[in-house]
């Protein structure tokens, strides 16, 4: 079974340790929604509410210019 065959619930599980260990590997990191998209091969849907999940959760932060970077990395204003 693909990830995209996965039940939702399933799927965002797998997807959340994936996008959080991307960031850990590269610790500059910065995705608007629509390159996190591109990257994680989501719908639009989808990728918002993953990254909501790790904001949420503390993990990610927005900057004021809407890319999702990680939180306490120092470029959350930019």
């Amino acid at each position: 079974m693909t990830t995209s065959e996965m039940p939702w619930a399933e799927r965002l599980d797998s997807m959340t340790r994936r996008v959080r260990n991307e960031y850990l590997e590269m610790p500059g990191l910065s995705l608007t929604v629509r390159q996190a998209q591109r990257m994680w091969q989501l719908q639009q849907r989808e990728c918002e509410h993953l990254l909501g999940v790790l904001v949420d959760s503390g993990f990610l932060a927005r900057t004021t210019g809407g890319a999702f970077v990680r939180a306490g990395s120092g470029r959350a204003g930019a």
